[in-house]
């Protein structure tokens, strides 16, 4: 594929940013976002290139609906519309996955399965959540807005017969009126609910709602760089806020004295507790709670945490969080960030409050889209 190649879709999905642009164009477009972002900051370095920087997402979500010929349309949703946009190839995502959505298509209509209409709140196929592992496994989430999907013992059979990399299929009821892809209900109609991945030398249990970096070769990036910039030792306690399912934590791990990682997420907690059993890493644990709150808990108990990595949503830490943090006192935060806006807002407040940025490293997760990860690191002044 030529470096400014443009996608068929360029001019009415909402899925990228930069169509047209190339690679080398989207670098430097993101890299003079963090620059203008921290005018003042000398220590700014380049922004780190994915490789490859095509048919690298591993989830891929799609909606079903109908045109105005009544005619199947699987697709997403032009951008700040509800125009259903029908796509059977994506640049951007795994190539197998999209071979796996056109393949349970084509059996939709073998098998006249209906599909659901938002209008009158009937229907079956509503969308499709697909995710791919780096261990050549696949995952199907058929989501539906109703419990009943026709022909489904042969439907499932099929799916699995025409994808064999395909380990687990769960059907997933969402009947709400909602933009959330996933319902609150559902059940594992083949394989073990799950797929694994394996992430610098450690295997990671993905389950359907579990959070998980989208471009895996990016994320070794991403990792290998949070860890560097952290400077630990054997004698570190380290707090990875925002934990997710523990993949920073565990595989910080072998560095450090103790890992705490803190999630709010039940479902997350659960995989990141077996995760760790699943990797023999002994010398970290994890709480289910508000990070924010439980270092709270730790600052009154005088608890010594050296270190504190977070990795908080868009949205970026509350004020909560941030208090709390200063009143911990650890010597180092790693800052690593999927939204530079909230970031600046962040980085800002704790600069006032006594520390310093050593590190800005720009990551590219996300070619063809404006979005960029950023990791930093921080430090106490005045130890």
């Amino acid at each position: 594929m030529k470096e400014n190649n443009v996608c068929k879709y360029a001019d009415v999905c909402g899925g990228c940013d930069y169509q047209g642009l190339s690679y080398t164009k989207q670098l430097e477009l993101k890299q003079e976002k963090i620059n203008d972002l921290f005018p003042k900051e000398k220590n700014i370095l380049p922004i780190i290139p994915s490789d490859p920087y095509i048919n690298y997402r591993n989830k891929v979500q799609v909606t079903f609906g109908r045109d105005e010929k009544k005619k199947i349309v699987v697709g997403n949703y032009a951008k700040d519309s509800h125009y259903l946009v029908p796509i059977e190839e994506c640049m951007i995502c795994d190539l197998k996955i999209i071979e796996i959505i056109n393949s349970i298509v084509r059996l939709i209509k073998k098998y006249h399965i209906s599909i659901y209409d938002e209008q009158v709140k009937k229907g079956t196929m509503r969308h499709l959540l697909i995710r791919s592992s780096s261990l050549n496994e696949y995952m199907v989430i058929i989501v539906t807005g109703s419990p009943h999907i026709n022909y489904q013992k042969e439907f499932i059979r099929d799916i699995k017969k025409f994808n064999p990399l395909v380990k687990t299929i769960i059907h997933n009821i969402n009947n709400q009126h909602t933009s959330m892809i996933l319902g609150p209900k559902s059940a594992v109609r083949y394989g073990k609910g799950f797929i694994k991945d394996e992430l610098m030398g450690y295997r990671f249990k993905i389950s359907p709602s579990s959070f998980y970096q989208i471009n895996h070769s990016q994320a070794e990036k991403l990792y290998t760089n949070a860890i560097k910039y952290a400077e630990l030792s054997k004698s570190d306690i380290v707090i990875d806020a925002y934990c997710g399912t523990g993949t920073i934590g565990i595989i910080l791990s072998k560095y450090v004295k103790e890992v705490i990682g803190v999630e709010i997420n039940e479902d997350a907690i659960k995989d990141a507790l077996e995760n760790a059993q699943i990797n023999e890493v002994n010398n970290i644990s994890f709480v289910c709670d508000e990070a924010g709150k439980y270092m709270r808990k730790l600052a009154k108990n005088k608890k010594k945490i050296d270190i504190v990595i977070m990795d908080p949503p868009r949205s970026g830490a509350n004020e909560d969080f941030l208090n709390s943090l200063i009143t911990l006192k650890p010597r180092k935060v790693v800052y690593i960030s999927c939204n530079p806006d909230t970031l600046k807002r962040d980085l800002t407040y704790l600069q006032k409050h006594n520390y310093q940025i050593k590190n800005i490293q720009p990551v590219d997760m996300f070619p063809y889209t404006m979005h960029i990860e950023t990791v930093v690191s921080l430090e106490l002044k005045n130890q």
